[in-house]
């Protein structure tokens, strides 16, 4: 008779596998039961009353931090490398703050706005003019608005300036310089190291190409600098002097007068800025708030005035969810033939935004939000052509130019009802190029040669390691003009003029929006909210309407995690510990960094080479609003 017996090795087997299985059990029960804490916890906040009232004499405190934009950019992956690598950037999105805006002005509980903008960056004159139309209405509606700075540049203080009073820090100051730039030029820089610069273009105003072929402006390109940079400049000082009760011409003549006044204040920028009248006192941030809590209510629990952030307000006036609407694209950055990254306009996944716009029953009209001095031709073409589509199903398009839509961006503009810009958008630039580099010289003095075999002429005609064959520069520069010819004839047809009258006011050349609008490049002057309204009269909506952003797909945790107010990094590492994103995607943060100042336009130049985009039209203004 045999007997058998368990080996002791496989028991222990057994047993720690089944140790090990009921740990993973363990660990996915708590994770799963924290998420179910969570989902909880959002609806317990929108629909358990868990948002407490504002009470009367509250404050509404904007204290914007971060880069102004029209849309938060980028994907999952780009938000959580960022935030990994510890380069994460802060956006401050421009319909956030108006919603805030406005919905305080409307708001009887809010008595007051305060504006905190030392940490605001970026944001074009037409963003910044939106703001200040915002915090106007809030004055309009019988509330104080206070805003305070450390120091203000000229963006900051253009909307510093449209608030009941105006206070700095006493050792800030404010510093308005006017507009205007110098450029770098390399022609002689890359004579030395060999490098040609071939360019073909259409449009004599068409600047982009010109630093890397002079070494400076050619006329035409100073006579649009200075024609756009003295409007835009005047548009300023007018809206500064009127929102402050300034005689005309008081910037310009402090200007002029800033050292002597400097002198005579021993070097005190900020009771310079209270003798000209810039700001209405000098007071530390605490004294700010001494003078808020005298106006107010003391709230223990803040220490200071009862106040609520503006992040925390926008959250208790989120959008209507359904109904009819108004829908939104935004276009904002440089345009890209496929899918957009962070602060790019992909051609392909714009147009894919307008076409799901299109085929959604409850978006009845559109509105593109355009904020892109141009790209690619083709990629602006799909968008184009997806709003030519979206008329012809018997919806409205409005445009709506923010504080650039130059180039591909007034290209993609084309097919729309309406198209309003502000009067200082920077616009137009109707005009094509490619540029072809190569470095046949940079080889001859290395020593190095280039032979092989072809069946045709084409087959190697452009590389950057040989001198351009004529012949392909020919090609190229035809098939520019069939684009500008193509930009100018679908232009003329959607300002119903002729395209020898859209090549007068196109030759790559740039407007304000006020002078687009006089050269009837665009229809009327206005703001995004007047672009809305429109779309919505056109659509028959009334008063009343919803607006629908169209953006990028987010997950389930995304929306949930959002709502509770994390922002996008914490949102991500808290999906990442859930198990709901891979850890990995961590692994390439430290990757991808971009070059800025001389590097990144040289960098530019080597990229057209690297992904051979010569065969590829540009429709790009090279500009930014100052």
């Amino acid at each position: 008779m045999t007997t058998t017996t368990t080996k002791p090795k496989s028991a222990l087997r057994r047993g720690v596998g089944a140790f090990w299985r009921g740990l993973d059990a363990t660990r996915r029960f708590l994770f799963n039961l924290l998420f179910l804490l969570v989902v909880v916890a959002i609806l317990w906040a929108l629909f358990g009353g868990g948002i407490k009232p504002l009470s009367p004499k509250t404050a509404l405190v904007l204290d914007l931090k971060g880069e102004l934009v029209e849309e938060r950019a980028g994907s999952v992956r780009d938000s959580l490398v960022a935030g990994v690598s510890g380069n994460a950037r802060r956006l401050v999105q421009l319909r956030d703050v108006l919603n805030a805006l406005d919905s305080a002005a409307r708001d009887a509980n809010i008595d007051s706005v305060v504006l905190l903008l030392d940490e605001m960056d970026g944001g074009g004159l037409a963003s910044l003019r939106e703001i200040g139309a915002a915090v106007e209405r809030v004055k309009a509606a019988g509330k104080t608005v206070v805003a305070w700075g450390g120091s203000f540049d000229q963006k900051r203080y253009l909307v510093a300036a449209h608030a009941s009073e105006v206070y700095v820090h006493p050792m800030g100051m404010v510093m308005i310089e006017g507009f205007g730039r110098h450029r770098n030029y390399y022609r002689d820089a890359l004579d030395k190291v060999g490098v040609t610069v071939n360019l073909m273009k259409v449009g004599t105003y068409k600047s982009f190409a010109e630093p890397y072929i002079g070494n400076g402006p050619s006329q035409a390109a100073q006579e649009a600098d200075s024609y756009l940079y003295n409007a835009l400049w005047t548009n300023y000082m007018v809206e500064v002097e009127k929102a402050r009760k300034l005689p005309a011409g008081a910037l310009a003549k402090g200007i002029e007068e800033l050292p002597q006044r400097m002198a005579d204040a021993n070097g005190n920028a900020a009771r310079v800025a209270l003798d000209w009248k810039l700001v209405d006192g000098i007071k530390t941030r605490d004294e700010v708030r001494d003078l808020m809590v005298k106006r107010g209510v003391y709230e223990e629990s803040y220490k200071s005035f009862r106040q609520v952030g503006w992040q925390e307000y926008v959250a208790r006036h989120p959008d209507k969810a359904f109904g009819d609407a108004v829908g939104v694209v935004v276009a904002a950055g440089d345009i890209t033939d496929g899918n957009g990254g962070p602060g790019m306009v992909g051609g392909l996944s714009t147009a894919n935004l307008i076409r799901a716009a299109r085929e959604d029953n409850q978006i009845k009209a559109l509105v593109l939000r355009v904020n892109s001095p141009g790209g690619s031709a083709y990629g602006s073409e799909l968008i184009r052509r997806e709003l030519e589509l979206t008329r012809a199903a018997g919806k409205p398009v409005v445009v709506s130019m923010g504080d650039v839509a130059a180039s591909g961006g007034y290209w993609m503009s084309m097919a729309s009802d309406e198209v309003i810009a502000d009067p200082s958008t920077v616009t137009g630039s109707i005009g094509v190029f490619a540029i072809l580099p190569t470095a046949e010289k940079v080889v001859d003095k290395l020593g190095i040669h280039t032979a092989g075999v072809t069946t045709t002429w084409l087959a190697d005609a452009y590389n950057p390691l040989r001198p351009l064959d004529p012949r392909f520069g020919q090609l190229v520069q035809a098939s520019i003009n069939h684009i500008y010819a193509e930009f100018t004839t679908k232009a003329a047809a959607a300002r119903k003029t002729t395209p020898e009258r859209i090549d007068e006011v196109g030759q790559g050349r740039v407007w304000t929006g006020a002078q687009a609008k006089e050269r009837g490049l665009v229809d009327r002057l206005g703001s995004y909210g007047d672009a809305l309204r429109s779309a919505a009269k056109r659509a028959n909506l009334g008063d009343d309407f919803r607006v629908a952003y169209a953006q990028r797909p987010t997950s389930f945790a995304e929306r949930v995690l959002e709502r509770m107010g994390f922002s996008d990094v914490q949102a991500l590492n808290v999906q990442v510990k859930l198990g709901l994103l891979p850890a990995d995607l961590a692994a390439s943060a430290l990757s991808g960094k971009t070059a800025a100042g001389i590097g990144k336009e040289l960098g530019w130049l080597s990229d057209v080479a690297d992904r051979r985009q010569p065969f590829a039209a540009v429709t790009h203004c090279l500009c930014e609003a100052p």
